[in-house]
């Protein structure tokens, strides 16, 4: 009869305990899901979102196919990275917040992306970007500026797409601002391609070209002591040079240590080609 007692008790008091954090549960009020603040303070930058009319300018600029992988850097709710993904493109975010991570991840899976819009968490100069054909970013000038060495040193020809802020001295190659009701603040894209090296001294039947080079602007000579040309309108499109010598329009590629390309001068137009020998 006691051992029954004692085990009715038990019984009783399993249930109220089971009572009293049921209601305790239902007390609690429901956690909310992160939503970002524009104007949140980040590891490097303040998140202010890239309006979409601009993202899609943005992405107009680097002109981004489904052969493309494009990495955003400081990719915020993911919008520039879901955008790139539905043209077919691979496309990362590089974010440091684990909130604003979780909330891209799902803001992929409701735009049906998941498949082709991967993010991490990672600190964005810590992060290798030689596999990217196309780098965006909306962070401030000075970030720019700390990441130029490294965007330099990319493959020519990769495209580098920011949102209203500069390169320091390194002009864009073309920018456009959005000027419409669809985008009210920060509205100019600005694209990059990153020019190959170049300077230095390459061995031409016609002499050496000596070249000078400012990021994707050239000047230097054709041609040996006196009989040495200055060159003009010398430019760099990523792996593509142009320039003019002695009335002759020199156009080629760079590959490496060595040119090739064809020269049009006097209504005719050659093969020719420079290997690198001296820096």
């Amino acid at each position: 009869m006691h051992t029954s007692v004692v085990a009715r008790r038990s019984w009783l008091t399993l249930c109220l305990s089971l009572v009293a954090a049921s209601a305790f549960a239902q007390a609690q009020p429901a956690t909310k899901p992160f939503e970002p603040q524009v104007g949140q303070q980040g590891k490097d930058v303040v998140w202010v979102p890239t309006a979409d009319a601009l993202v899609e300018k943005m992405l107009d600029l680097a002109k981004v196919t489904a052969e493309d992988f494009v990495m955003d850097l400081g990719s915020g709710d993911g919008r520039t990275v879901i955008a790139a993904a539905k043209r077919g493109a691979k496309a990362l975010g590089v974010e440091y917040n684990p909130d604003m991570v979780a909330l891209s991840k799902r803001n992929a899976a409701t735009a049906g992306m998941t498949a082709r819009a991967t993010f991490v968490e990672a600190d964005l100069f810590k992060t290798d970007l030689s596999q990217a054909t196309v780098i965006t970013m909306f962070l401030l000038p000075s970030i720019n500026l700390e990441l130029r060495p490294k965007i330099l040193d990319l493959k020519p020809g990769t495209r580098i797409v920011s949102n209203t802020f500069t390169m320091g001295d390194w002009e864009p190659d073309d920018r456009f601002r959005v000027e419409n009701a669809r985008c009210s603040s920060w509205c100019e894209a600005l694209f990059w391609l990153v020019p190959a090296k170049v300077e230095g001294t390459w061995r031409l039947p016609q002499g050496d070209l000596t070249l000078k080079q400012s990021y994707q602007m050239i000047t230097g000579t054709l041609g040996s002591g006196e009989s040495a040309t200055p060159i003009g309108e010398g430019k760099l499109q990523g792996a593509e040079i142009t320039f003019i010598a002695g009335g002759s329009h020199y156009t080629g590629r760079v590959n490496g240590s060595s040119m090739q390309g064809t020269v049009a001068s006097a209504g005719s137009t050659n093969k020719w080609g420079a290997t690198r020998v001296g820096s």
